[in-house]
């Protein structure tokens, strides 16, 4: 079976040289990874930079949060790399106008909203001091994307179809959260299962742990894209 572009493999691991083993042993099933903060530290450019050159997508997914001007120059340095598919930054109206900014004319960079973390419920977000619930925050999110001219957002499956409504058929809804049926939750408040997910609204699915940390990861992946080919 050809890999899957709506499945994302996050790359969450401690060193390069485990992220290097990994990509070889999913070889063909697989042709999008996600890069996180833990990778960055330990190599994580470089290997977007790698995985580029082998024909892979990368999401790099940094959250990226500072003041304007500094996001703006963040977004420019990143996308100048070429090594950029996908990049998050946390959906506030002011952070999103900069990565737009930086990002320039190079559509090629896809910028996505975080709304929520999947990490999160209500309760949570009251402690933060947020006066609504996940759903009203996830909307409002949603449309600042919209506005700021954002590509797509980052939302839990039990968002998607939310994001799909509102922001139509090309608008990007990169979910993580993702658990094939069985899956151990781990710290996702609100997950789903990939087909579910899809069905929701989901334009791509980010998934780990039940790939990477399966006995035989390339045999997860080829599974999980099957259940996916059920919800075209």
């Amino acid at each position: 079976m050809p890999a899957d572009p709506r499945l994302i493999v996050a790359l969450d691991l401690p060193s390069r040289a485990l992220a290097e083993d990994l990509v070889e042993t999913l070889g063909d099933s697989v042709g999008v990874y996600k890069i996180g903060l833990q990778l960055l530290a330990t190599g994580g450019m470089e290997m977007a930079r790698d995985l580029k050159a082998r024909g892979r997508q990368v999401f790099l997914d940094w959250k990226l949060h500072d003041i304007g001007a500094t996001v703006e120059k963040a977004t420019a340095a990143i996308v100048a790399t070429g090594a950029c598919d996908l990049l998050t930054v946390h959906a506030h109206p002011q952070v999103l106008a900069a990565a737009v900014r930086g990002r320039s004319g190079e559509r090629s960079a896809r910028i996505l909203g975080v709304t929520v973390l999947t990490s999160l419920n209500g309760q949570d977000l009251a402690e933060m001091g947020y006066g609504m619930g996940v759903e009203a925050l996830v909307e409002r999110r949603i449309r600042q994307v919209l506005e700021a001219g954002a590509d797509g957002v980052v939302a839990s499956p039990h968002e998607a179809a939310l994001a799909r409504r509102i922001g139509g058929p090309d608008f990007l809804v990169v979910t993580p959260g993702v658990r094939p049926a069985g899956a151990a939750m781990d710290d996702q408040a609100r997950a789903a299962t990939p087909a579910d997910a899809l069905a929701n609204g989901a334009s791509h699915l980010v998934i780990g742990r039940p790939i990477t940390a399966a006995a035989d990861p390339r045999a997860a992946a080829v599974a999980i894209a099957a259940e996916m080919a059920t919800a075209r």
